[in-house]
């Protein structure tokens, strides 16, 4: 089935495109055993996450809230119980309780309230801290110097922490480089596993720093439908 616009990639062109993605991961050093691709299907159908799962990419990553629900809602009940669905958008409060039963990993938790919130409506969630290191406040993450106490906030409420996320900053590959290690460094520092860092047009510095995670979408799918 799809919704919405055709389908712009079959899961076999899918396939090539993620042996792509971890062929840079492997030329700028990265395990392809170890680093995972993320299908990033936001701003696509419901047909994205059929494709990605078809293709064996069963880790997806969506931001919007109310698409994520709409999608879910579509989706036939064998594809969603293989698929691994991780919210990666900026996440309002009130939007925990209607995606709770859509979301399998949280990975935008940055503050104290969304924390609560979580820890009420999703008990025992597994969730990642996204960490400030593009200086950025519309992008949303925790300062780190900030972030070790709401770590423990997280842990002493019951969440599963898992990793940390971040985005990288605009800049020279250097200034790219310094942030994702500032970030590998938290995680390495508090023996947080996942580090869930670099999307299509950083990746190759994210894998140098220590990513474990990588976020693809565009190079998976094309550019994404207007919203």
């Amino acid at each position: 089935m799809t919704d919405g616009p055709l389908p712009t990639v079959t899961p076999l062109e899918l396939s090539l495109r993620v042996e792509q993605v971890k062929e840079r991961i492997a030329a700028a050093g990265g395990d392809v055993d170890l680093v995972h691709v993320m299908a990033v299907t936001k701003g696509f159908g419901a047909w994205a996450i059929e494709t990605a799962v078809a293709a064996g990419s069963t880790i997806v990553g969506e931001n919007y809230a109310q698409e994520l629900v709409a999608k879910g809602g579509a989706l036939e009940p064998s594809v969603r119980t293989k698929a691994e669905v991780h919210f990666i958008g900026q996440l309002q409060t009130n939007k925990v309780r209607m995606l709770a039963g859509f979301v399998d990993v949280w990975q935008s938790v940055d503050r104290p309230s969304l924390v609560r919130e979580l820890a009420r409506r999703v008990p025992g969630a597994r969730v990642l801290l996204q960490l400030d290191i593009a200086d950025s406040p519309t992008q949303g993450g925790c300062h780190i110097a900030t972030a070790a106490d709401l770590l423990s906030m997280a842990r002493d409420l019951g969440l599963d922490v898992a990793g940390v996320m971040a985005i990288g900053p605009q800049g020279s590959p250097d200034v790219v480089m310094t942030a994702f290690v500032r970030a590998v460094a938290f995680a390495d520092e508090h023996e947080l596993p996942i580090r869930s860092l670099g999307m299509s047009g950083d990746l190759e510095h994210a894998v140098r720093a220590g990513s474990t995670m990588v976020r693809v979408g565009t190079a998976l799918f094309g550019e994404r439908p207007t919203r």
